[in-house]
């Protein structure tokens, strides 16, 4: 099946309680916005909008080649902010949106075109992306978000805790993980058809995303599936802290 034709939508907010205005902090001298936004127009997309909160963002995206949307600043969550998107644009109902968060500034393109492969073919309302964990701190980090998929290739749930929970090997050890377990971990980047995203917002908040802090826990509690890929690269770390800015510059100059 040849690629699908996707859109890329990057919600960038200014305001962040752990790294200040972090859309535009610098990487190597670059916004970290516009990495974000080249990293989308590597991948192919046909359109590429940054869902922006403030005009600060927008002037830091002049001559990117990409497209600008100014929303709300209230909204709850990055999908809500592109649910505005898909009002503003008119999206048709079976456009494939990929949700590529703004502190992804090295996101892979092969990635971004992979999740937006998963959505096309499968008639869930949404996909995603997952990696293998490969060893057992990572498991049992309550950072690391863990999934388990069904035969079907879709998720049967989203923790924080390990799962899925190994009883005989972890009750004589939890330093090593056992072999042929399915252990993976969430890739936080998000593929919807756009009538989704639309109402999505109406969705009300579930019990066990509150529970987890997981926003996609909201659309299985709702009965909706969510299609899981394996991401053909990996995706280096998200952007949260000055020491992951730090890391990320070593990590550039370590690709040069």
């Amino acid at each position: 099946m040849p690629d699908p034709s996707f859109i890329v939508a990057i919600p960038a907010r200014y305001g962040s309680t752990r790294l200040s205005a972090k859309p535009l902090r610098p990487i190597d001298g670059v916004p970290m916005v516009a990495r974000v936004a080249q990293r989308a127009l590597q991948a192919g997309a046909t359109q590429v909008v940054v869902a922006v909160d403030d005009t600060r963002i927008a002037e830091a995206l002049a001559g990117q080649g990409v497209e600008v949307c100014m929303t709300r600043a209230d909204h709850a969550s990055g999908s809500d902010r592109l649910a505005e998107c898909v009002a503003h644009y008119g999206w048709p109902d079976d456009a494939i949106v990929v949700n590529l968060q703004g502190d992804e500034p090295f996101a892979p393109a092969a990635g971004i075109r992979e999740v937006a492969r998963a959505l096309a073919e499968d008639d869930a309302p949404m996909a995603t992306l997952a990696a293998p964990i490969e060893d057992a701190h990572e498991l049992f980090d309550p950072n690391v978000v863990k999934l388990v998929r069904g035969a079907n290739g879709r998720a049967l749930y989203f923790s924080r805790a390990p799962l899925p929970w190994a009883r005989d090997a972890f009750a004589a050890s939890r330093d090593a993980l056992p072999a042929h377990t399915p252990f993976l971990r969430h890739i936080g980047i998000y593929a919807y058809r756009a009538g989704f995203l639309r109402q999505y917002t109406r969705l009300s908040r579930t019990p066990l995303e509150q529970a987890e802090s997981l926003e996609q826990l909201r659309v299985l509690e709702h009965g909706h599936a969510i299609a899981v890929r394996l991401s053909p690269e990996p995706f280096p770390p998200g952007i949260d802290t000055e020491a992951d800015l730090l890391r990320a510059e070593a990590w550039l100059r370590s690709q040069a």
